[in-house]
C-alpha cells in the first residue's frame, strides 16, 4: 500500500499546510488552495500562519508536480494538478453562520473540486470537524455525482479528524495522536497505515467514519462546557469578592480536580464545533440541554467582561462618554495570528455601545484580515498617549513586557481578561 503514493491536501490552512508538509517529508504530495495569494506565498516558503517555518517550508518545497515516487510538496491552485493523486485529504474550514447554524458551504465546494479529478481506487479522507453523518450523508454524494464514480466500488473515504492547536509549537500534526477510520475495514486499515506511516504519537482506528466524527465534535464540545463552567464560577465568585484563580488553584491539589481558566471562547473549534453536535441532535428530535447552555455562558463572556471593565470605570469616578480605552489583544489566543471567531470583537462592539473610544494593538494579526472580517481598524505597533482604561484581552508574550500602568491616565483602570498582569488591576476574571 504504502508505495506509489500520491497525496492532495485540498485547503492549506492552520490544518492542511502544517499536514501536507508532514506528508512531503516522505511522499509526493500537492497543495490545493483556491485563494492564489495564499498559493503563491506558499510558492515563497512563505506562511502568513507561522504554523510552518520558512526553513522546514522550504525543506520540502518543489517548483514542480512531483510524481509518485518523488517526495516533496508542490503548491497550486490549479485543479487538474492533483489529477494523478490517489489519496485526496479535505481540511477546509467547517465554520457557522450567523444563526450558529453549521455552514457545510466550503465542505461541498471541496467535494465537488474533488470530484473532478479522483479516479477509480482513490481514497478521500476528510478531516473538518462535521457533526456524525455528514462525510457519508453531505460530502459523498457530492463527490459520486460529480464524478460519475459509484461509492465504496469505484472510491472510497475515510476520516482522520484534525487536532492541530494553532500557535502550539509543543503539540504539533505528527506528536499527536490521530484518530482514523475508513468506509470499509479493509479502507479503514489503509488510512489508518498512512497515517501512522508519519505520526510519530500513533494512531486510533475507529471502527467506523461515524464514530470518528462523533469522537471529535465531543472532544471539543467537552473543553466547552468545562470553560463555560468556569466562566460561571468566575461570574459567582466576583460578585462574592473572591479571587477566582485562588479557588482553581486550591482546587487544583485534589489529583482528579480538572483544572480549566475562566475566559474568552473562540476561535475555529471550541466556539464552533458543539453547534454541530447540537443541530444534529435537534434532528433527532433531542434538546441538548447542557452543550446550548455552555455556548450561551461562553458566547456572553465579551459583553461580560465589557461591563465589569465599565463598572471598574465608574467605581474611580471616571466619564464613560468618550473615554479612551485600548483593548490590548484582538486574536482569537495567545501567541498567534488566527483572529477567527475571536470573541475579543464582543467586548469591542459592547464599549461602543457606550460611545467609548476604542483602540485595539495586536502584534500579532494582520490589520488587513482584521478589517476585512470585523471592519475594525487596529494597531499592530503600541499607540502613543495614555487611556482611560486598558483591558488585557490576550495574553501576547509582548505584552508581559509592557507597563500598563503607564498606559493608564493616572486615574485609569486595567481590567485583566487572562490573569496574567503583574500591576495591581481594578479587575479581572
Amino acid at each position: 500500500m504504502m508505495k506509489d503514493i500520491k497525496i492532495a491536501v485540498i485547503g492549506l490552512g492552520y490544518v492542511g499546510l502544517p499536514l501536507a508538509r508532514l506528508f512531503a517529508t516522505k511522499y509526493a504530495v500537492v497543495g490545493f488552495d483556491v485563494k492564489k495569494e495564499r498559493v503563491e506565498e506558499l510558492r515563497r516558503g512563505e506562511d502568513s500562519t507561522l504554523e510552518v517555518l520558512p526553513e522546514v517550508l522550504k525543506g520540502v518545497l518543489r517548483q514542480s508536480v512531483p510524481g509518485k515516487t518523488e517526495r516533496g510538496l508542490y503548491f497550486t491552485c490549479d485543479v487538474a494538478d492533483m489529477k494523478e493523486c490517489n489519496y485526496y485529504v479535505i481540511t477546509v474550514p467547517t465554520p457557522v453562520d450567523k444563526h450558529n447554524r453549521p455552514d457545510l458551504t466550503p465542505l461541498m465546494k471541496a467535494s465537488e473540486t474533488v470530484g473532478q479529478v479522483i479516479g477509480r481506487g482513490d481514497i478521500v479522507i476528510y478531516e473538518s470537524t462535521v457533526y456524525p453523518g455528514a462525510t457519508e450523508e453531505e460530502c459523498i454524494p457530492v463527490i459520486a455525482r460529480t464524478s460519475g464514480l459509484v461509492f465504496n466500488r469505484d472510491f472510497f473515504a475515510g476520516y482522520s479528524p484534525e487536532r492541530i492547536n494553532p500557535g502550539d509549537k509543543e503539540h504539533t500534526v505528527e506528536k499527536i495522536k490521530k484518530v482514523t477510520s475508513g468506509s470499509t475495514p479493509e479502507v479503514g486499515r489503509q488510512v489508518d497505515e498512512l497515517y501512522r506511516s508519519v505520526i510519530v504519537a500513533g494512531t486510533h482506528l475507529a471502527p467506523s467514519i461515524k464514530v470518528a466524527e462523533a469522537a471529535k465534535v465531543i472532544e471539543n464540545s467537552q473543553r466547552d462546557i468545562n470553560i463555560a463552567f468556569v466562566n460561571e464560577l468566575a461570574k459567582i465568585f466576583n460578585l462574592m469578592g473572591i479571587d477566582t484563580a485562588e479557588v482553581l488553584k486550591a482546587a487544583s491539589t485534589k489529583w482528579n480536580f480538572l483544572s480549566f481558566s475562566p475566559g474568552l471562547v473562540g476561535g475555529h473549534c471550541i466556539g464552533v464545533d458543539p453547534y454541530y453536535l447540537a443541530q444534529k441532535a435537534q434532528e433527532y428530535g433531542y434538546h441538548p440541554e447542557i452543550i446550548l447552555a455552555g455556548r450561551r455562558m461562553n458566547d456572553g463572556m465579551g459583553e461580560y467582561v465589557a461591563k465589569q471593565a465599565l463598572k471598574c470605570m465608574i467605581r474611580k469616578g471616571l466619564c464613560i462618554k468618550e473615554s479612551k480605552v485600548l483593548i490590548l489583544g484582538i486574536t482569537f489566543k495567545e501567541n498567534c495570528p488566527d483572529v477567527r471567531n475571536t470573541k475579543v470583537v464582543d467586548i469591542v462592539r459592547a464599549l461602543q455601545e457606550f460611545d467609548l473610544q476604542v483602540d485595539i494593538y495586536d502584534p500579532w494579526a494582520s490589520a488587513e484580515e482584521v478589517k476585512k472580517a470585523y471592519g475594525l481598524d487596529i494597531y499592530t505597533t503600541l499607540p502613543d498617549g495614555t487611556y482611560e482604561a486598558v483591558i488585557l484581552a490576550v495574553a501576547h508574550q509582548e505584552f508581559g513586557k509592557l507597563n500598563l500602568r503607564q498606559l493608564c491616565k493616572p486615574s485609569g483602570i486595567i481590567y485583566d481578561v487572562k490573569n496574567v498582569a503583574c500591576e495591581q488591576v481594578e479587575g479581572k476574571l
